[in-house]
């Protein structure tokens, strides 16, 4: 055992013990030429003297710093190099690792007021994008319904990263589509038309902002739609029987692409 006491200096054990790393890693340090002991006791063993050890922690800072062994040694080695540049080259890097950390931290905390929130603009940026018809509200009862699921977390994720004109252009599309929904309500587009099916397809694709979205889950919405007396009323007040008619088409679309819309699920 390589621990035994002696004078001169501190065993490798209790050296170990002072700087808080282990036998192995002196051991290793010792062998590479790293840190050798300066001493060794009658019976052989290392005895590391008050330099030693202080090079011991000049090697734990240069550690801490990221430097690699190798580095560590060429500076330790070469007092008459002027050991700033690469403690600037290093101080360098560790800043840009910081912002990058920092950068991190904001998105996981956007994420985090995303999933609490719903969404991340204020009562008057939601109305101003979205219409006067739109009730902030909205956001967190659509938390409170589906806060526990994976869509919800995706959302979450996608919209801790939009920025108020990345809703406005979600905004814009989303009238369009209602716009084109409509008229052809009016139209008299039959679902399961190829027309028909389009405008489902883009339906179903303007949920994607939000979360990906199957076709199960589409003909779920549809059902939602109708069954919700909220749902009913805002896209009726686009165009009269335009709630049934969407549920329509969506589920003649999903039958067109061999999903069953009578036994749909949330999948």
């Amino acid at each position: 055992m390589d621990d035994a006491a002696g004078p001169g200096g501190l065993t490798i054990g209790a050296a170990a013990s002072l700087v808080e790393v282990t036998v192995r890693t002196l051991h290793h340090w010792d062998a590479i030429g790293l840190v050798r002991p300066s001493g060794r006791t009658t019976g052989g063993y290392r005895l590391y003297s008050a330099a030693d050890v202080a090079r011991i922690h000049r090697v734990l800072i240069y550690r801490e710093l990221g430097l690699s062994l190798d580095d560590i040694g060429e500076l330790l080695d070469a007092p008459t190099v002027d050991m700033t540049v690469p403690l600037r080259q290093q101080r360098a890097q560790l800043v840009d690792r910081i912002s990058r950390l920092q950068a991190m931290v904001d998105a996981v905390d956007r994420m985090i007021e995303a999933a609490r929130a719903g969404i991340l603009l204020s009562a008057e940026e939601q109305v101003a994008i979205f219409g006067q018809r739109w009730k902030p509200s909205l956001a967190a009862g659509a938390r409170e319904r589906w806060g526990d699921t994976a869509q919800w977390a995706q959302y979450a994720e996608r919209a801790a990263g939009m920025t108020p004109e990345d809703w406005q252009q979600i905004a814009d599309n989303i009238t369009t589509l209602e716009q084109d929904l409509a008229a052809a309500k009016r139209a008299g587009v039959r679902p399961g038309s190829a027309e028909a099916n389009a405008l489902a397809e883009r339906h179903r694709a303007s949920m994607d902002a939000y979360f990906d979205c199957t076709l199960s889950m589409q003909v779920c919405l549809g059902r939602k739609y109708v069954a919700d007396p909220g749902f009913t009323a805002y896209y009726d007040a686009i165009e009269p029987g335009l709630t049934i008619w969407l549920r329509d088409i969506i589920d003649a679309n999903a039958r067109d692409r061999g999903i069953d819309p009578d036994s749909a699920t949330w999948t």
